[in-house]
C-alpha cells in the first residue's frame, strides 16, 4: 500500500454517529467539523469510521440495504436549513433527548425520515439553480447503483418494509422489462431516494474536504459481504449463490474463535465467483473505486475471506458445521489494480483464524495488516501482536476495535496473568491502563497507530460499541459536547510528537 505521505501517523478510530448532537444520533453538521478541529490540535493526522452505508435491522454498519449508498441519518439537520430545505423552527420538532450518551434508533429514524421528506419536498417546489445542477450532476455520476438503490427501496417502502424475498413474486424476481415496468410505476417514489442520498454524498464530501485541508485524512471501511436484505442481491441476484427461489444454500460466518465458542453465523449471501470472474469482477471493481472516493484509505473488512470464507449450510443455526472454500482473492486483487492502480490505499482487516496462505495474498498486494495490544496480552508467552514481534512497519496499531471491549473495560476483565503481563511490559501500574495503551500503541514500529475514542477518554465498558455474536444494543454509543477537552488534545500531541507522529 502506498502511505501517502510517507510517514508514521496517528490517529482516531469513531464512527459519525457517536459526534454529539441535539438531534439525538452524531451527523456530518458542526460536531463532525468540531472533531476534525479537535484532531488537529490533538496532532492526529487519521480518522478512522465504520462503514457509511444505511443500516438495517440492528443498526449495524455492517448490514446495509446497500453497498453503495450512504446513511441518511447522519444528514445533519442544521445543513438542511442552510439549505433553505427546512425552516428553523421545523426542528424543535425532535423528541426530546433523554440520554446524550445513547442513540435511541427508533425515535431518531421515524423523526429524520419525516423532516427529509419535508426538505424533499421543498427541494422539488423551489430548488436553488444551484443546487439543482449538483443535483443533476449526482444523479448522472452515480446512476449505475443509484437507479437499482432507489427502485429497491421504492418497492421496499410499496411492500410495507418487508425483506425483498417475502415480497409478491412479480417485485421479487426482477428482469430487465420489469424493472422498466417498476420505474415507471414508482417514478416519483424513487425521487425521493435521489435526493436523500444526493444531500448525503454533498455533506459528506465537504467534510472530508475539510478534514483533507486541515491534514486530515479518512480511514473508510468496507464489509466483505453484504446483507441477503440489500438492492444489491434484489437487483443481481447472479452474483450469489442464491437458488431459483432466491433462497440461500449456504451463509456466512466465521467458526468459533476469540469472540465466540460457536462461531459467528453472519447469515450473509456469499458470492457467487463464476459469475464474478465471467463479469472480470465489475461488481467489485465499482464497489472498491465507489469507497476510495469516500475515504483516503479503506479497510476491508474480513480481508480473510478473499483467499478463503467459511460456508455455513443454511439451515444451520450456528457456524460450527461449516467449512473452508476457496475465494479468487488474487485475482480479484489483479483486476482490481488493472484498474485502479497499483499500491492501492486498502488495509486488511487480517484478525482471527489467518493462515499462510491468507498472510501470503495480503504481502503479494503489500496490504498492511492489523495488530490489536489487547490481544497480545491474552496468551502466555510470545504473541505476535506485541509491538517489538511486528516484524515490518506496513502494518496498523489498534489499542482496540469497534469489536473489542474498551481497554479499561477489558483490563478490569483481563485475568490477573494477563494484567500482570501489562503491568510489566508497559512498567505500569495500571492505575491509567488506557494511557498506558495509547502510549505503547504510538510507541510501536507501525506505519499508523489508531485509538478508539473510548480509550481516549479512558471510558470503561459502558463505552462498548459492538460486542460481537450479540443482535440487539450495539452502535449507540456517544461521546458527550464537553468531552473533547483542551487536555486531552495536549496530550495526544505530546504523544505524537514523543513517537514520530
Amino acid at each position: 500500500m502506498k502511505n501517502k505521505d510517507s510517514k508514521r501517523l496517528s490517529g482516531i478510530l469513531l464512527h459519525p454517529t457517536s459526534l454529539p448532537s441535539p438531534y439525538g444520533i452524531g451527523d456530518l453538521g458542526q460536531s463532525a467539523y468540531d472533531f476534525i478541529d479537535f484532531l488537529e490540535k490533538a496532532g492526529q493526522h487519521l480518522w478512522q469510521i465504520l462503514p457509511l452505508s444505511p443500516t438495517g435491522a440492528g443498526n449495524s454498519p455492517y448490514s446495509s440495504y446497500s453497498a453503495f449508498a450512504g446513511q441518511t441519518l447522519l444528514i445533519s439537520p442544521d445543513h438542511l436549513v442552510k439549505l433553505e430545505l427546512l425552516e428553523e423552527w421545523e426542528l424543535a420538532t425532535c423528541p426530546a433527548v433523554t440520554n446524550e450518551e445513547r442513540v435511541d434508533y427508533e425515535a431518531v429514524t421515524k423523526w429524520k425520515n419525516l423532516i427529509l421528506k419535508q426538505a424533499f419536498s421543498r427541494f422539488e417546489e423551489k430548488a436553488d439553480a444551484e443546487l439543482g445542477t449538483e443535483y443533476k450532476q449526482f444523479l448522472k455520476k452515480n446512476s449505475k447503483w443509484l437507479t437499482d438503490y432507489a427502485l429497491y427501496m421504492a418497492c421496499k417502502d410499496m411492500q410495507e418494509g418487508k425483506e425483498w424475498f417475502e415480497w409478491e413474486e412479480k417485485y421479487r424476481k426482477v428482469d430487465r422489462s420489469t424493472k422498466a415496468e417498476l420505474k415507471k410505476l414508482l417514478a416519483e417514489e424513487m425521487k425521493y431516494y435521489y435526493f436523500v442520498q444526493f444531500i448525503f454524498y454533498k455533506e459528506w464530501a465537504e467534510l472530508k474536504a475539510y478534514a483533507n485541508e486541515k491534514g486530515i485524512m479518512i480511514i473508510g471501511d468496507m464489509p466483505l459481504f453484504v446483507s441477503l436484505d440489500s438492492a444489491d442481491v434484489w437487483a443481481n441476484p447472479k452474483l450469489f449463490q442464491l437458488n431459483s427461489e432466491g433462497q440461500q444454500t449456504a451463509v456466512a460466518g466465521v467458526p468459533p474463535d476469540y469472540f465466540s465458542e460457536v462461531g459467528q453465523r453472519w447469515g450473509n449471501p456469499l458470492y457467487n465467483w463464476k459469475e464474478h470472474k465471467k463479469r472480470n469482477f465489475k461488481w467489485w471493481v465499482a464497489r472498491v473505486s465507489h469507497q476510495l472516493e469516500l475515504a483516503d484509505y479503506v479497510r476491508i473488512d474480513h480481508f480473510r475471506g478473499l483467499e478463503s470464507y467459511w460456508e455455513i449450510p443454511a439451515e444451520e443455526e450456528t457456524a460450527l458445521n461449516g467449512k473452508w472454500v476457496k475465494a479468487p482473492g488474487k485475482e480479484l486483487f489483479e483486476t482490481i489494480e488493472k484498474e485502479l492502480g497499483e499500491g492501492l490505499p486498502i488495509i486488511a482487516e487480517d484478525l482471527g483464524i489467518i493462515t499462510p496462505e491468507v498472510e501470503e495474498l495480503r504481502d503479494h498486494f503489500q496490504l498492511p495488516g492489523m495488530k490489536v495490544l489487547q490481544f497480545a496480552f491474552e496468551a502466555e508467552g510470545e504473541s505476535t501482536y506485541l509491538p517489538h514481534q511486528l516484524k515490518t512497519p506496513n502494518c496498523v496499531c489498534y489499542s482496540g476495535t469497534h469489536d473489542n471491549n474498551t481497554t479499561q473495560g477489558w483490563y478490569a476483565s483481563a485475568t490477573e496473568a494477563a494484567r500482570d503481563k501489562v503491568r510489566v511490559y508497559m512498567n505500569t501500574d495500571g492505575s491509567s491502563i488506557h494511557r498506558d495503551f495509547i502510549r505503547t500503541c504510538f510507541g510501536s514500529i507501525a506505519m499508523f497507530a489508531i485509538v478508539p475514542m473510548q480509550d481516549a477518554l479512558g471510558l470503561g465498558e459502558d463505552g462498548r460499541m459492538n460486542v460481537p455474536g450479540i443482535a440487539n444494543g450495539n452502535w449507540n454509543w456517544r461521546y458527550k459536547k464537553d468531552a473533547l477537552s483542551d487536555g486531552l488534545a495536549k496530550d495526544l500531541a505530546m504523544l505524537a510528537r514523543v513517537y514520530g507522529r
